[in-house]
């Protein structure tokens, strides 16, 4: 493209001002060029034409000057996607359906309440606790007994205890292998008086993080569970296939509890299909975010039956690309036992997501009641489905499914959707294949204003991103990233009006010096018929990727096409008048009301993920790139009213002063990003760790020993907003990483650190836990593989983390954990994790080094954490005197833990 040639519209111009002086009747064939070269059949724009003078434009036809005021397009506008957002929050606060709720003997939310409140009420409950495998426990079992008293006799109730043992190896987090002992599942199957040989899983957890009540996650799902079984159970109607009710112990401790059921329990193999209830936030509405693989039957199942449903496959495959730092017992069933699933997480408000603030009161009864309705009407249908007898003959395909403002939920074939994607891309390629395919002396014009017209569009977008980028980049090396954390309408007014008033001026620069004096019509025609070919590209591309998420851009090519054809006619006739912006903004009332839906969803979910995602990721830079391509989406198919408009000046200068202005009070400090607000709670995660590490050499013997309480904090900001709080706590104070050590010689709880490595140590006193953790070398033998075998026993508190590095020359080639294949870590080192319940035995484990070449400071370096997380053990009164000193926007999650070096 030479952007420096001279534009057809330029030239004619030029000819036109020589011959301004000359006749009347030259002028006169120029204004009425419109009504001679009708615009091109179904485009509206096949030639451009210059504008009539002041003098010549009375006696113009409508269509030849667009009379657009600029006040009341961006007026107009700027209401229309207000009504949108309006609409789409109505519908998310509707949270249950008029009608739609069963009679009074089906589910009953204030019972769950009871359940619900009765748990958390125990405290946090981490595994290896009293708290969680004794106290929780009982109430649960107390819970099921007094359920199978009040059972029908049509079915019969079976409870188990289980507590397996085990270990596998998971890619989450970079990679880490996880062994777990003696851990707790309280397992019910409910099945017909004469049994059943195939089942249905309903899975929830009943353990929390540490320092957590856990109300929603994932109380609340276990609650919502005993009151299905009660329902169930009551019911007069038979059950075709079982129904089991798995309550683990263990979720948290990275998926271990549903590993040691799939892959261990008897009732396992009766299993044909699952539903995983977690949670993201809290409260709201129950979203499914996850189904499969493959096994399009299971939509259907939930599509049926689901009373109040939410459901996206755009949430399923954002999911599963990994970008969310999550995962869900979902991933343990699909993998371990090859079963599909459907998988539901409350995702609303995740601020206060494992935090002291997770507690029952904040969860709505309504949320309860829609999950219980949801969940008990899921299960009946899958209780009584032919198809669950023979699940796997059903397995052919995804499914394409979303809903329709929680109202119902529309599911085809992903391979319907295919075709339905390449039918609405050839619609768009006979719409503007006719025009690019006439003759060159009709088109010549047309082609080259589309291509011409389409690098503007991209170059806008190109340049909106750079913008909010460099603004993002500045705001966050001047150390005020975040602040629109508890001010979320403070990133739109600073990232949204910066990247709407860069695409504006990008395309009014073009419409004042490159298409000079060309129609506007005729521009606005072309401008909608680039951002028709963008999304008929996004969605060419993304169909032929495979990606179900696909029928978005289907959305937003087949509604704005049709759109165009119903107004083409008004348009050419009347110009950019209120009825064909009122049709216009009708007929795209289906893409941009899903579009605003979808960016709720988004922005609820990945707004307070920014405020707990490390120290690593600028948070402002991921909001502004997020915020950035919303605007390019939102703008797309209103670029053509730049050039229907008068002018763009007071516009750009209204977005350009608010942005101004927000950028000026957030480098001043103005938006704090955190809040203890009682009603909305945004705190600032911090953990504290009172450790001593000790290094031992290679002769044994203790190099180095030092205490102190180890602090990261869980986002960007660090310590900056902690400091003026507690002063010791500062630059001075940041913690080294010992080099020759895992995972840099501290205790990581799990294997987080290429996300967090900022880090602060304060000296103090040494830690006495009671139950001192041991670990010592068994045994040392050469195998006859000229490979040395290291046995070790290990033995601590419920939670340990164990890490390996071998040394140079040695590599690690096979362990008694996982499937006996090594797993890295992000950065080369081996990360173990080890949790037991109560009375665990000690744990002995082996791993086997080949030795290339023998080094002089040995061949292998390990070390053992010990992490207290309950009773007594885990206080300290250094620790204790810090959290006080901490203000009351922050929640700082505790705890004691020691380090232990070994080298071989």
């Amino acid at each position: 493209m030479e952007w420096g040639s001279e534009s057809a519209a330029v030239r004619r111009h030029r000819i036109g001002g020589e011959r301004r002086d000359g006749s009347a009747a030259l002028r006169q064939p120029e204004r009425e060029a419109p009504a001679q070269e009708p615009l091109a059949d179904a485009c509206g724009g096949g030639v451009r034409t210059r504008k009539r003078s002041a003098a010549g434009s009375a006696g113009a036809s409508q269509a030849a000057g667009t009379g657009l005021s600029e006040a009341r397009a961006a007026l107009g506008l700027a209401l229309y996607l207000l009504a949108l957002r309006t609409l789409v929050q109505l519908s998310l606060q509707q949270l249950v359906l008029p009608g739609a709720t069963g009679h009074h003997r089906e589910f009953d939310a204030r019972q769950a309440r009871d359940y619900l409140e009765h748990i958390t009420s125990i405290g946090p409950r981490t595994t290896g606790s009293p708290e969680n495998e004794i106290l929780t426990v009982r109430y649960l079992l107390e819970q099921i007994k007094l359920i199978e008293i009040q059972s029908n006799s049509l079915h019969k109730i079976s409870v188990d205890v289980q507590r397996p043992t085990g270990s596998f190896s998971i890619d989450f987090l970079g990679g880490f292998t996880s062994y777990y002992d003696n851990i707790t599942n309280v397992v019910v199957k409910l099945e017909p008086r004469d049994g059943a040989q195939h089942a249905v899983l309903a899975n929830c957890h009943f353990d929390s993080v540490a320092n957590s009540p856990g109300a929603s996650d994932d109380a609340v799902s276990c609650s919502v569970m005993l009151e299905v079984l009660r329902v169930l159970s009551t019911s007069s109607e038979a059950l075709r296939h079982a129904v089991i009710f798995l309550f683990n112990g263990a979720e948290e401790n990275v998926l271990q509890a549903s590993h040691g059921f799939i892959t261990q329990h008897p009732w396992a193999s009766l299993i044909r299909a699952f539903i995983n209830l977690e949670a993201a936030g809290v409260g709201g509405k129950e979203l499914v975010f996850q189904t499969g693989p493959e096994n399009p039957w299971l939509v259907q199942a939930y599509v049926s039956a689901a009373k109040h449903p939410f459901a996206s496959v755009v949430a399923q495959e954002v999911f599963q690309s990994g970008i969310i730092p999550s995962d869900t017992d979902f991933r343990i069933y699909r993998d371990f036992g090859n079963i599909p699933g459907i998988d539901l997480a409350f995702i609303e408000n995740g601020y206060i997501y494992h935090t002291k603030y997770d507690t029952a009161d904040r969860i709505l009864t309504d949320s309860i009641q829609r999950a219980g309705d949801n969940i008990l009407a899921v299960l009946k249908y899958l209780a009584t489905s032919d198809m669950l007898v023979s699940s796997s003959k059903y397995q052919h395909g995804n499914m394409v499914f979303f809903d329709i403002l929680g109202l119902f939920v529309i599911a085809y074939p992903s391979r319907v959707g295919s075709i339905i994607n390449y039918m609405v891309v050839m619609a768009v390629v006979l719409y503007l294949g006719k025009k690019l395919l006439q003759p060159k002396h009709k088109t010549a014009n047309y082609t080259k204003d589309f291509f011409c017209g389409l690098g503007i569009t991209l170059i806008s977008w190109f340049t909106s991103l750079v913008t909010v980028l460099i603004i993002a980049v500045f705001i966050s090396l001047i150390g005020q990233s975040l602040s629109w954390y508890n001010h979320f309408y403070v990133s739109v007014c600073l990232y949204g009006t910066a990247a709407i008033a860069k695409i504006i001026f990008i395309h009014t620069l073009a419409k004042r010096f490159y298409y000079v004096n060309a129609n506007d019509h005729y521009l606005g025609e072309v401008f909608f018929d680039i951002s028709l070919f963008v999304h008929c590209g996004s969605l060419t591309v993304l169909t032929y990727q495979g990606l179900c998420s696909a029928f978005i851009s289907a959305v937003w090519v087949a509604f704005p096409l049709l759109t165009k054809l119903c107004v083409h006619k008004d348009f050419k006739q009347h110009g950019a008048q209120g009825k064909f912006i009122a049709f216009y903004l009708l007929g795209m009332f289906v893409p941009y009301l899903y579009a605003l839906y979808l960016i709720w969803a988004v922005f609820e979910m990945f707004t307070p993920i920014l405020g707990r995602s490390g120290s690593e990721i600028p948070p402002d830079v991921v909001l502004a790139s997020i915020l950035a391509g919303c605007t390019m989406i939102l703008s797309s198919y209103f670029i053509n009213f730049i050039y229907l408009a008068k002018s763009t000046k007071k516009t750009m200068l209204t977005l350009t002063l608010v942005c101004t202005i927000t950028f000026l009070l957030v480098c001043s400090g103005t938006f704090f990003p955190y809040s203890s607000n009682p009603a909305s709670p945004k705190p600032k995660r911090v953990f504290l760790q009172h450790m001593t590490r000790t290094f031992h050499g290679l002769d044994g013997n203790v190099v180095k020993r030092d205490s102190g309480i180890w602090i990261n904090g869980f986002d960007y900001t660090g310590m900056s907003h902690i400091t003026p709080h507690v002063p010791e706590i500062n630059d001075t104070i940041r913690a080294h990483c010992e080099e020759n050590a895992p995972l840099c010689g501290f205790p990581w709880y799990l294997p987080v650190h290429f996300l967090i490595r900022k880090n602060w140590y304060l000296p103090a006193p040494e830690v006495s836990p009671r139950t001192h953790a041991h670990f010592k070398l068994i045994s040392k033998e050469q195998t006859p593989w000229d490979s040395i075998k290291l046995t070790f026993e290990a033995i601590g508190p419920s939670h340990m983390s164990f890490y390996v590095r071998t040394h140079k020359g040695s590599t690690l080639s096979q362990w008694s954990l996982g499937n006996g294949t090594p797993v890295t870590s992000k950065g080369g080192d081996y990360f173990v994790f080890y949790s037991h319940g109560l009375q665990a035995s000690a744990w002995q484990f082996w791993i086997e080094v080949q030795v290339l070449e023998e080094q002089p400071e040995g061949i292998v370096t390990v070390a053992i954490a010990a992490h207290y997380f309950s009773g007594e053990d885990k206080k300290s009164s250094q620790l204790d005197t810090l959290k006080e000193k901490f203000p009351d926007w922050t929640f700082p999650s505790a705890w004691v833990c020691t380090y232990d070096l070994f080298v071989f």
